[in-house]
């Protein structure tokens, strides 16, 4: 029983000292934009005191578990501190804001697909990395011209805003994630 857990502490500790920065700033990079997300979808009195050691706690948890449910978790996180802002502190809905959110809540998803790739003890060239965020940073420029173009077509925006669409998509998430997740099981 002791030589087991001896050889588990020894195998953690090689593990340990063979982690590579480039990983690591991935894995930072999350943290970061997770973080960076709940401040821009939080209301202001929210994000104070032991709330702000929760958020810090989810916005590590998708940085550690890339491959797990927590990259999930923290955008539903996201979106219920939006929904929280909006409709329960009356906050309006402005542009700006939700398109600072929508890129953050992607550039997180790529990252957590990235970091997910990217074992601890990977050694990469950062042109790799700058390619990745390039990619990224060119997804959400077309998004954005291409909303604004469409929310100025339909007339919508303004201080009007409509929750029923963040509700709307926030369903239609978690329904393909459900539907994703039933798939690679029934494998």
């Amino acid at each position: 029983m002791i030589d087991a857990v001896t050889g588990r502490v020894r195998a953690a500790q090689n593990a340990f000292a063979r982690i590579s920065p480039a990983p690591l700033m991935v894995r930072a990079g999350i943290f970061v934009t997770v973080l960076a997300g709940f401040a821009v979808a939080f209301p202001a009195e929210v994000l104070s005191g032991r709330p702000l050691l929760f958020m810090a706690v989810a916005a590590l948890l998708p940085a550690v578990g890339p491959r797990r449910v927590w990259p999930t978790f923290a955008a539903l996180v996201t979106v219920g501190g939006w929904l929280l802002a909006t409709d329960g502190y009356g906050r309006p809905v402005a542009l700006w804001r939700l398109l600072a959110l929508a890129a953050l809540l992607y550039l997180g998803h790529t990252l957590c697909a990235l970091a997910a790739l990217l074992p601890y003890d990977a050694v990469l060239d950062p042109e790799l990395i700058t390619r990745w965020l390039l990619r990224a940073a060119a997804v959400l420029l077309g998004t954005a011209v291409l909303g604004v173009l469409l929310l100025q077509v339909a007339g919508l925006g303004g201080e009007s805003g409509h929750q029923w669409v963040t509700v709307l998509g926030l369903l239609v998430a978690v329904g393909i994630a459900a539907l994703l997740g039933w798939l690679l099981r029934r494998k």
